[in-house]
């Protein structure tokens, strides 16, 4: 999801607008209460009231009409053994009127609930996006990847399941406690039975409800185990096959599948006994009404359509009591998605990332207060850093992700944690380690917020990109200009050298202040790298940027080249004169191991013991080979 446009916004809708599944999507989704699961189903029932009342009128109307008709068979019933006529056409008048009561009714009702349930559902899809697009790589540092998707995907489902099913249930208990009054009205004898039978029959499930929520839990987190499962195991696909480790995957997720089976059968019985004992109960109590009906009628205290008009009311009013099973249900599924969905939206960036200052794009010198790492104005700075793990916090700071202790990276003397988001995305592009290519075409895929003042044409070419381009054009058909070539899902039918080039050209397109690369070029061979550097220094000059790397050719053609050990800049000059300076940065660049760099720490430590000018046992060597990557 891109940060938000610059311009006028559109009104937020009130608690009491009916939004319609046209409207979608919400101009504003709102701040979600996300502290616990139940607090974040009610505010999504609130934020859209409307709806709601909406869809409780509906059922008001169609349950109502459906209560009316006993009475009605009543009249008609008593009307007949009383052979009157007028009587009997009064009868068939006000059921032709419930009737189409219930038709239309049930009709809106239908309507109501379904746009309540996808409006809720792509309110929270918003939610999850927009949290998404403000904390970038954060996300998925946090939170697995599989939850995040089981989140979006199955969770928001059920949410809007519940979601539109309170008010289902809403109009479904006032049409049971309006007809249980009328009955002690009507008829007190009969109706005394039925206001006694009636709360033991929606009270009898809640002894039952907590298992079967806790089974229904167990088996919600099984399935969102099973999805992160399957899902690092697709991303994974084209490595395990190559490593021959594919079997031994798809064997723990037939284990998880397995498992997430068992979890579902055991939850099943547990409902399907609630569904037993809602249908049971009812039924004793049918039979119940009946033998005492029958008595009272035999004893004259009763007509026989007040008989069939109670006994009618009593057998249709397991209808709106079924919503009493279905609450229960969507509640107890629906309570682990929303803990699910409440635990997404409620991380947050270390600092404001609504922003404090004005929204422009500051330019000048990027630094880091806690590596003090610091990346001149206009220069290729090159970061080497022994370990992959601090690189990648590095890099998420740089991006406007403050450390934990709410440090912010500066840019120009301005912190960007106080920019606004959409301004600090402007000034600093941080690109991943593993970028994710979308589906579409190549045209679509370099159609990003940019300057506009690098053309894609001159991003594809710095990014070495011709040969992904012809293997797009051959892989689509009827694809005569490269721009048109269609690229398949995360690109996976392109190598992982070609979905980096592309992703590079995506991130030169875009032309930031500063442009931050994350191991760039770790899937491509020494002469394609040789190369890139050589585009991506023409193409960046006059910008800053800063490449995460331990590639000689890359380092070489940095402007600067700063070395980190232990979270702290330790070095800052030229690759060769780090090379022979520090052994340190020589070992992570060499991969030396610890036997082969003891001895140039030695000697570097004894200074005094080595004529000037005189270079460590190895070093001849190791620039006989740099200059052969650089006449690569």
């Amino acid at each position: 999801m891109l940060p938000p446009s610059v311009g006028v916004a559109a009104p937020a809708p009130s608690h009491w607008d009916i939004m319609q599944i046209h409207d979608l999507p919400y101009p504003d989704p709102g701040v979600p209460d996300a502290r616990s699961g139940p607090r974040f189903l009610w505010w999504l029932f609130r934020n859209q009231l409307g709806g709601q009342l909406k869809s409780l009128a509906w059922g008001l109307l169609h349950f109502g009409s459906v209560a009316s008709l006993p009475f009605c068979v009543g009249v008609a019933v008593q009307a007949a053994v009383d052979r009157s006529g007028g009587r009997l056409a009064l009868a068939g008048g006000l059921m032709a009127l419930a009737g189409a009561g219930v038709a239309v009714g049930d009709t809106f009702l239908h309507r109501a609930a379904v746009t309540n349930w996808i409006t809720a559902a792509a309110r929270v899809q918003q939610l999850l996006g927009r949290k998404a697009a403000v904390l970038g790589s954060v996300l998925t540092r946090r939170v697995a990847a599989g939850e995040v998707v089981a989140v979006s995907t199955g969770d928001v489902e059920k949410i809007g399941w519940f979601v539109e099913a309170l008010s289902r249930f809403t109009a479904a208990a006032v049409t049971i406690v309006a007809v249980t009054v009328g009955l002690l009205v009507y008829q007190p004898a009969l109706g005394a039975v039925v206001a006694v039978g009636l709360p033991v029959l929606a009270l009898a499930v809640l002894p039952l409800l907590p298992p079967a929520t806790r089974r229904a839990d167990v088996q919600r987190e099984k399935a969102g185990r099973a999805t992160e499962l399957a899902s690092d195991t697709v991303a994974g696909l084209r490595v395990l096959r190559g490593i021959g480790g594919e079997d031994l995957f798809l064997d723990r997720y037939r284990r998880a599948s397995q498992e997430v089976r068992h979890a579902a059968v055991r939850s099943a019985r547990m409902w399907s006994l609630i569904a037993a004992v809602q249908v049971l109960l009812p039924g004793l109590l049918l039979i119940t009404v009946v033998w005492y009906g029958v008595r009272l009628a035999r004893d004259g205290r009763i007509d026989v359509g007040e008989l069939v008009t109670v006994y009618s009311s009593v057998m249709l009013l397991t209808f709106p009591l079924r919503h009493f099973e279905e609450i229960a249900m969507a509640y107890s599924f629906s309570r682990p998605s929303a803990r699910r969905a409440a635990r997404v939206l409620a991380l947050e960036r270390a600092t404001d990332t609504d922003g404090t200052r004005a929204a422009e794009t500051p330019a000048g010198d990027l630094y880091d207060p806690e590596t003090g790492l610091c990346a001149p104005f206009g220069l290729l700075t090159a970061v080497v850093c022994g370990d992959p793990d601090a690189a990648g916090r590095l890099a998420e700071r740089l991006g406007g992700h403050a450390a934990q202790d709410g440090t912010s990276v500066l840019l120009g003397g301005v912190p960007l944690d106080e920019l606004p988001l959409d301004s600090a995305r402007t000034a600093v592009l941080v690109q991943d380690k593993d970028p994710v290519l979308l589906s579409g075409t190549l045209r679509e895929l370099l159609d990003v917020p940019a300057s506009g003042a690098v053309d894609p044409g001159a991003a594809l070419e710095a990014a070495q990109c011709q040969d992904v381009l012809a293997a797009l054009v051959q892989g689509s058909l009827g694809a005569e200009d490269p721009m048109d070539a269609r690229i398949t899902e995360r690109g996976r039918s392109l190598s992982g050298g070609q979905r980096q080039r592309l992703a590079l050209a995506r991130s030169l397109v875009t032309d930031p202040e500063v442009l931050v690369l994350d191991e760039p070029t770790s899937a491509v061979d020494s002469h394609t790298e040789a190369r890139i550097a050589q585009g991506v220094r023409g193409l960046r000059s006059g910008r800053t940027t800063v490449v995460f790397t331990s590639s000689p050719l890359l380092l070489d053609r940095a402007d600067r080249v700063v070395f980190l050990h232990e979270g702290t800049v330790v070095a800052v000059g030229g690759h060769r004169e780090l090379v022979r300076t520090e052994p340190r940065y020589r070992a992570v660049v060499t991969r030396e191991t610890e036997e082969e760099t003891a001895p140039a720490v030695a000697l570097r430590a004894d200074d005094g013991a080595r004529p000037t000018g005189e270079v460590p046992d190895g070093l001849e060597e190791l620039e006989e080979l740099e200059e052969i990557e650089e006449k690569a």
